[in-house]
């Protein structure tokens, strides 16, 4: 089991920059692969950028490449979300997830089996 706590939102003008960071507690963190989503007001929930367990792979969603950047540091349990040139479509709740499967990395909500209680992002134009 892991717990996941996410950090760093805020308001933001468009054109700065966040860094998110997630927090792991609990065993097995450094075996599984991480993933970041959004969901805006309205909005389904959208996979935004994922990492293996080893964080020698990473993929990113059409909307966040070039711009985000996905990290994790597996001996401190914690993974981030480096996101520059924000724009005002941003704007959501960003959560931490993590997925127990080995299976590259999952873009689908469903395929992750812990999540955190999110952290808000506003980007004002």
């Amino acid at each position: 089991q892991v717990q996941l706590v996410e950090s760093g939102g805020g308001l933001v003008q468009a054109g700065g920059s966040l860094r998110l960071s997630c927090a792991a507690s609990g065993r097995g963190f450094s075996s599984y692969g991480m993933g970041w989503f959004r969901q805006a007001p309205g909005k389904e929930r959208e996979f935004v950028a994922g990492i293996t367990w080893s964080g020698s792979g990473t993929d990113y969603a059409d909307s966040a490449k070039g711009r985000f950047t996905i990290a994790r540091d597996n001996p401190k349990s914690m993974v981030y979300l480096q996101m520059n040139r924000l724009k005002p479509e941003d704007t959501a709740g960003y959560y931490c997830a993590a997925d127990r499967s080995w299976q590259g990395i999952p873009t689908r909500e469903g395929e992750y089996d812990y999540w955190g209680q999110g952290t808000q992002v506003t980007v004002s134009s």
